[in-house]
């Protein structure tokens, strides 16, 4: 068992079944499916949890009765919350309008600002997931990053950190960082880069986020599967077939999946096989977070 902490978001997510695909000034008609718990902190948290690692989540949430049960749903299900900031904030639900295919549209609010205090002692962690964009979070990865690097003969241990491409024009500081194809582009777009997919190195690009500490950037394209690169090449994993139903969490789900393989010192072409197969129950299963699929998964 490994202790993990995790910087992501804790949602409560509100499912509305359409009946047809989204279209521009179209009707469409919906079956609320009520509301369950969601975000990056609870997908791969819950993920890491069912396999057997501490995870302790950092984010806020509000002092209303929709925080109320967020905190009381993920604490149930084994996510230290204890380190979770209660701020006088509205904790909104997100909409997920989902379509026959499994896709889903996402449509949310303005997030309050986030803001962590001083980096916290990291001797005791083994990794830090970071999937935030909160004040303060470079600091963070940066103490994270320093934690095992006490010279030689130091007794410190290392610090795995892997990070989610951020969508601002932020630093992330991290050992790998993750993103799709499609965020990896919308990113390349914001920076005003006009170069696509095809005509950047992208180890190299993601150097200018994650910095020197970089060892991997995993580029995962869904059913086309993933790679990763690094400064002595690339590596492809494919990924796992299986049925779409509601592609809600894959992409927190194969995270998961890089994080548990990583920490078994497996790796990074195994762990990303690993985080295929997570993925892939995320997409048969009709809910963000792992469920009873998933455990099922883990027992055999």
């Amino acid at each position: 068992m490994a202790n993990v902490m995790l910087v992501a978001n804790l949602n409560c997510d509100r499912v509305l079944q359409l009946k047809e695909s989204l279209q521009a000034g179209g009707r469409h008609h919906y079956q609320d499916f009520g509301r369950r718990l969601g975000g990056g902190g609870a997908n791969t948290g819950l993920a890491l949890v069912y396999a057997g690692h501490h995870v302790a989540l950092v984010s806020q949430v509000g002092r209303d009765e929709t925080a109320d049960w967020l905190l009381a749903e993920a604490s149930l299900k084994g996510l230290n919350c204890s380190l979770l900031q209660r701020n006088d904030i509205v904790t909104p639900e997100l909409m997920l309008l989902m379509t026959p295919d499994g896709e889903r549209t996402i449509i949310r609010p303005e997030r309050p600002a986030f803001s962590l205090g001083p980096a916290p002692d990291f001797s005791t962690w083994d990794g830090i997931y970071i999937n935030s964009s909160a004040e303060g979070i470079e600091q963070w990865a940066i103490s994270a990053l320093a934690q095992g690097d006490g010279g030689h003969g130091s007794n410190k241990k290392s610090v795995l950190v892997v990070a989610q491409l951020p969508k601002s024009l932020c630093r992330r500081p991290c050992q790998v960082l993750i993103t799709s194809r499609s965020d990896l582009e919308s990113h390349l777009l914001s920076t005003g880069n006009s170069s696509s997919m095809k005509e950047i190195a992208p180890f190299n690009y993601a150097q200018t986020v994650a910095g020197k500490s970089l060892e991997y950037f995993i580029v995962t394209d869904g059913e086309r599967g993933a790679t990763a690169y690094s400064e002595s090449g690339q590596e492809y994993v494919p990924a796992v077939e299986t049925e779409v139903v509601d592609t809600t969490g894959a992409g927190d789900a194969y995270a998961a999946g890089v994080i548990h393989g990583l920490l078994a010192k497996q790796t990074i072409a195994e762990a990303m096989a690993v985080a295929a197969k997570w993925a892939a129950i995320a997409v048969a299963t009709p809910s963000s977070v792992p469920g009873d699929e998933f455990k099922a998964f883990l027992a055999r």
